[in-house]
């Protein structure tokens, strides 16, 4: 379970402090499907960093699993990183020297497992996003939505517990932007994580089992939709 009780968070912008989150209090069920909607600067990333152990609130509690991301040591929260969530970014992060199959299967090998492991499980979810024919491709080699569904792949590798999206369909056309959405449909249906996925789509807030929707650092409305 993600479970924020009273959360601030505020940047400093010059000589001006900016409110991105304000006493904000969200629970989120485990293997729901969320998506976190509003407009550009309503605190929707600020969430997404907090929740993916990125960040530390100014005041209030965030409880991913047990664990007090809030009190967390740097090591704690490193850990928590590693093994506990995966995150998918808006520009995909791939390391260009690497192929794909070495992208996705990087963050086992990172924590120790071996090369022959690592790339079997790596195989089993670029087939899952239809990327088993892509291995052998380096990143400049890729479409934009080819690079999206390679980083959710690598995102998912270790198996976490949660999965975050920050606007993962924002940089891509409408063909590509619904092969992903129908990745996180297919996550959804199988059980395999608790998903939150901040996005400006509609098709893609639709598709949530929940919507909270932010607006000037508070959550304006929880709108339950169809399920996943």
């Amino acid at each position: 379970m993600v479970e924020l009780k009273h959360v601030t968070r505020r940047y400093q912008q010059g000589e001006n402090a900016v409110l991105a989150l304000d006493d904000v209090s969200i629970k989120i069920e485990p293997l729901e499907f969320v998506a976190v909607t509003g407009e550009s600067g309503s605190g929707k990333s600020t969430l997404l960093h907090l929740i993916g152990g990125l960040d530390k609130p100014d005041a209030g509690e965030i409880i991913v699993n047990g664990l007090a991301l809030h009190a967390a040591s740097e090591r704690e929260l490193t850990q928590y990183r590693a093994r506990d969530v995966g995150i998918v970014f808006q520009f995909f992060n791939l390391l260009p020297t690497l192929n794909v199959l070495e992208n996705v299967s990087a963050p086992l090998e990172f924590q120790g497992v071996r090369t022959r492991e690592a790339a079997a499980r790596a195989r089993e979810l670029l087939k899952l996003v239809g990327m088993e024919k892509r291995e052998r491709h380096f990143v400049h080699q890729l479409s934009g939505g080819e690079m999206q569904r390679a980083a959710i792949a690598r995102a998912l590798v270790h198996r976490p517990k949660l999965l975050l999206a920050d606007e993962p369909t924002g940089n891509l056309d409408a063909a590509n932007a619904q092969k992903v959405l129908e990745i996180f449909r297919r996550i959804a249906h199988a059980n395999l994580t608790t998903l939150v996925v901040v996005t400006h789509s509609a098709e893609v807030a639709e598709s949530a089992q929940r919507k909270i929707h932010l607006m000037n650092g508070k959550p304006l409305e929880l709108v339950h939709t169809r399920p996943a």
